[in-house]
């Protein structure tokens, strides 16, 4: 994937597959994002070593990760995780994150768009995604793109302060989440004037 798109303010960016050659552009994005964000990320990406481990992990043919490019300067990371499980393999879990002087500007819409046309082309029928309760605005997101709160487990993760967090499942069939991701598409000023 290597495509150009233009956000609602007329920035321009490339939305591509990130590769093991993003190991200090992703450190860069990683590390300046504000504590606040990166407190309920899953691991601590401004381990080296951890970012180099996830990207190795694209090679297993069930991760894909995908980036959003300004310049030199990565300004949104993207993944789609297909469960390798008999259970789950019609699952994939999607996760975005954007810089804040990206957000509100349609990015985040954009990477939910390729990582759905990515799940499509994987044949994926259900799309899941793991949020802690505190995250409000992540899950309304979701809410708006036709996921639903499936299932909360109390006191089920910890974030990377050590804090006890509710876990909020999340869950789209794809064909709800495609039927969402058009209607914003539609109802866009932004995307009428492109």
């Amino acid at each position: 994937m290597h495509k150009t798109e233009i956000l609602k303010d007329g920035t321009k960016v490339l939305i591509r597959s990130q590769t093991r050659d993003d190991l200090d552009l992703l450190m860069d994005f990683y590390t300046a994002l504000p504590n606040d964000d990166r407190r309920y990320l899953r691991v601590d990406v401004t381990d080296r070593d951890v970012i180099r481990q996830r990207l190795q992990l694209m090679e297993s043919g069930f991760l894909f990760r995908i980036c959003a490019v300004l310049g030199d300067r990565v300004v949104a990371t993207g993944a789609l995780e297909i469960f390798a499980d008999a259970w789950r393999k019609h699952q994939g879990e999607l996760r975005v994150i954007i810089d804040r002087d990206f957000r509100r500007k349609g990015l985040g819409l954009i990477m939910m768009r390729e990582l759905y046309l990515l799940a499509h082309e994987k044949k994926v029928e259900l799309v899941v995604t793991r949020i802690m309760r505190p995250q409000s605005a992540a899950r309304s997101i979701c809410r708006k793109l036709g996921f639903r709160e499936e299932l909360m487990v109390p006191d089920y993760l910890r974030d990377l302060t050590g804090a006890t967090q509710d876990m909020v499942l999340m869950a789209a069939d794809m064909q709800e989440f495609w039927k969402e991701l058009e209607h914003f598409y539609q109802v866009s000023d932004w995307q009428k004037s492109r």
